[in-house]
């Protein structure tokens, strides 16, 4: 990876489910475009046509389908590919890469809420992605029943994650608040309980003092 100055930036957003990650993720593109900005949105697990795939194998079916360890496997394989494929790509080019979910998700999903030894997936981290990470990340936290409120209208056949019980939400939320507090330099925390136009004006706020564009 070049640390040149033509080299992008990387922006991530984390949250639970039905924080509204997607819509936010899509205002913040059109306002950086808006900027002149050269802009790609892409997502986790996918992103890349191999990630893609290995996507369809996490976010449907059974609950039970799937053990912690065999989650962070899949998850850092579709993440090596959706890497390679797209964003270090995208980021060489100049451009700026935001995406729905990165390696925190990893880390509160199979972590925080499946209780795996954070240990291996620091471990895989340093395998699949190395000292790569988001120049930016933004944790959209909201009350876990109102964001599972708002996932069960959303609907479709990608709830695996929404099937989960309370518990495992709750233990979520805690976690990306923890990854953001021992991460302030990399994270900021939004409050998505707000109006839509509320959230976005506080997320262009925060990309445009952190990084400042020409």
């Amino acid at each position: 990876m070049s640390s040149g100055p033509a080299r992008g930036r990387f922006i991530t957003f984390e949250g639970g489910e039905g924080t509204g990650k997607s819509t936010q993720l899509r205002l913040l593109a059109d306002s950086l475009r808006e900027d002149g900005l050269m802009v790609v949105t892409t997502r986790e697990p996918g992103g890349s046509v191999g990630a893609e795939a290995i996507r369809a194998l996490l976010v449907s079916g059974e609950v039970e389908r799937w053990d912690g360890v065999t989650e962070a496997l899949l998850h850092f394989a579709a993440r090596r590919d959706h890497l390679v494929r797209t964003i270090w790509p995208a980021l060489e080019r100049g451009h700026w890469v935001i995406s729905d979910r990165f390696a925190d998700s990893t880390l509160a999903y199979q972590g925080f809420g499946h209780g795996l030894d954070p240990d291996v997936i620091a471990s895989l981290y340093r395998v699949a992605v190395g000292h790569f990470a988001p120049d930016l990340t933004l944790v959209l936290d909201m009350p876990v029943e109102k964001g599972l409120e708002r996932a069960g209208i959303r609907g479709g056949g990608e709830d695996r994650y929404e099937r989960m019980g309370l518990g495992f939400h709750q233990r979520l939320r805690q976690g990306f608040l923890g990854i953001a507090a021992s991460n302030p330099m990399r994270c900021a925390v939004i409050d998505a309980a707000r109006t839509q136009a509320e959230v976005h004006k506080d997320i262009l706020a925060t990309v445009r003092a952190r990084l400042p564009t020409p």
